[in-house]
């Protein structure tokens, strides 16, 4: 099969995804931003993000039944005083007076109580505002804290629109929620069984918080008291050497006082680096990676699940303490050196000139991204049109993400398991397998080449080859 062919193939198989994957996504966020000082840290690297996010609400929701708007203004008070030296590096960094007009702020009433006849707030009439314009893209919404904003968005639409021009609403949008922080999650899921939600189910009081997804950016010690990740990666040490002392925007970067940026994973999914795909939560990136399916009552929810959601998936990951792990978590931590070390570069580009930073090398695949192959093909791959913007020297990583694909395939210690001939060469070889542990062995399996360059700190960037295997 010509590479035309199998290019045409992959467009029909994944349609628009493919499409919408090259394009910046829209994001509106949700933070009870002035509580605790993760959403202060995850905003400050939000704004380091800018230029590939068009970010459309900066919205302060309640806490402690006040809202803080002001902390966002400040923010991106500090993003503009570098905003010309970020784009420097990268094009496309909005001005901050144009992420001024998006900021708003939500109601002082939290929860359910917040939703209802004369409970609008200037965040929740933005929202509304945001979805109705006229862009075929989707708008994700990130909640950082509670989503009573949301909730009464969408208690609005539907109390003032048609069932039709309801549906066309609530199509358009996209949630990432970091659990659920009060009462009115729970309920737009229940209340609106069709909107694209990806949750870990529960509140904190009663133990929710441990056995999340988004734990897993810096959780290790606290919330989620797992094993196997770098620790020493996430330490106030570290953000202090790597984020803080770096000009007006790293000023603004608190210590942390439980773990860090617990709300980072909500718009790390949206990073153009290759690996994430937002629509495809199974695929898994840097966000980590979730799976549709309705999850069984646990003590921590507010109520009972109705209906399937995007939530926790497992992966394994070979530890730093060279240790399997298999947890949700680790669908987040595999990754961890790769985004603290992006983090530590773009905080760099707002202080120094293009040439005493390090910058991103730019993987290029020299064949199709979707093969179609059957079982025994050797399939060659290759890329070696990856260029470094930097000269940098390439490492090169090619490796099998089993859990990403719909191919019945072993875990790391038992069963068929696919080798990678040069998996560490810009040209590689695999062979197509026969399942002996789950026949009949068809499916997609998900190649990821990693890129990574010698740079200081070291950058990486990465391609995802879907091989479907028929009979």
């Amino acid at each position: 099969m010509n590479k035309i062919i199998q290019t045409i193939i992959y467009l029909l198989f994944f349609g628009v995804n493919l499409i919408s994957a090259q394009e910046k996504p829209r994001l509106f966020v949700l933070t009870d931003i002035g509580g605790d000082p993760d959403d202060q840290m995850s905003m400050v690297r939000l704004m380091t993000y800018a230029n590939q996010i068009d970010i459309e609400g900066l919205v302060a929701t309640e806490v402690k039944d006040q809202v803080n708007p002001d902390r966002i203004q400040q923010i991106v008070e500090a993003y503009g005083k570098v905003r010309n030296n970020l784009e420097l590096h990268e094009s496309g960094f909005p001005k901050a007076e144009y992420l001024q007009k998006y900021i708003s702020k939500g109601s002082p009433v939290g929860g359910m109580d917040g939703i209802g006849i004369g409970k609008d707030s200037p965040g929740s009439e933005l929202l509304i505002n945001t979805v109705d314009k006229k862009d075929t893209r989707p708008l994700w919404v990130n909640v950082w804290g509670g989503p009573s904003v949301l909730a009464q968005a969408l208690w609005k639409v539907r109390n003032t629109r048609s069932k039709q021009e309801l549906a066309k609403f609530v199509a358009k949008l996209r949630v990432y929620a970091i659990s659920d922080q009060d009462n009115s999650g729970p309920w737009i899921r229940k209340e609106f069984p069709e909107l694209f939600y990806i949750v870990t189910p529960g509140a904190n009081a009663g133990g929710g918080f441990h056995h999340s997804t988004w734990i897993g950016i810096g959780g290790d010690k606290f919330h989620g008291r797992f094993g196997g990740a770098d620790f020493e990666l996430v330490t106030n040490e570290w953000l202090e050497r790597n984020i803080r002392k770096k000009g007006f925007l790293g000023k603004m970067y608190p210590h942390w006082e439980f773990m860090m940026e617990g709300d980072t994973p909500a718009f790390l999914y949206l990073v153009n680096n290759g690996l994430n795909n937002p629509e495809h939560p199974n695929w898994g990136g840097w966000g980590g990676r979730y799976e549709l399916y309705t999850p069984k009552t646990e003590k921590w929810f507010y109520q009972p699940e109705t209906h399937p959601i995007w939530t926790n998936a497992d992966d394994e990951v070979l530890g730093t303490d060279g240790e399997w792990h298999e947890t949700n978590q680790a669908t987040i931590w595999r990754w961890r050196e790769a985004y603290q070390n992006d983090f530590a570069a773009r905080m760099d580009w707002t202080i120094v000139p293009y040439d005493k930073a390090n910058h991103p090398p730019v993987v290029k695949l020299d064949h199709p991204a979707y093969i179609k192959a059957k079982k025994g093909d050797r399939i060659e791959l290759s890329a070696i049109s990856t260029t470094d913007p930097d000269g940098d020297p390439l490492s090169y990583e090619w490796f099998c993400y089993e859990e990403a694909g719909t191919r019945a395939m072993s875990n790391s210690r038992t069963g068929i398991k696919h080798d990678i001939i040069g998996f560490d060469q810009p040209k590689a070889t695999i062979i197509v397998k026969s399942s002996r542990v789950m026949p009949p062995g068809i499916g997609t399996m998900h190649i990821i080449l990693a890129v990574t360059d010698h740079g200081s700190p070291r950058l990486t960037r990465y391609q995802r080859v879907i091989i479907d295997v028929i009979e």
